[in-house]
């Protein structure tokens, strides 16, 4: 299942910084590492989800308890990467009790 995030022109990249200069914020794998560091700092505290630059696009991965939690993880990715296309593949695992014994 791939859920496009926002898609908004092609994702900027550019050279590596020099070792000791700063990050470039519009580097597509600088705002990847954000994204993370929001994802498993802020309310969430989240680190089921991976995003991954590949091929141009950033992939969205990974396994979350509920779809209000999602629905976090997909608004904090809009935010962060406004402008690159994101390919999310955030599912909401499944919790509820089994209705029926396991035959082993």
């Amino acid at each position: 299942m791939s859920d496009p995030v926002g898609h908004r022109g092609p994702a900027a990249s550019g050279p590596a910084p020099a070792a000791g200069e700063p990050e470039n914020p519009e580097n597509p794998e600088y705002r990847v590492a954000h994204l993370q560091d929001r994802l498993a700092a802020e309310e969430l505290g989240e680190l089921g989800v991976r995003a991954e630059f590949r091929a141009g696009t950033i992939a969205l991965t990974g396994t979350v308890p509920s779809a209000r939690c999602r629905e976090t993880v997909l608004r904090i990715a809009r935010e962060e990467l406004a402008g690159l296309t994101v390919h999310a593949d955030v599912v909401v695992a499944e919790t509820t009790r089994p209705d029926h014994a396991e035959e082993l």
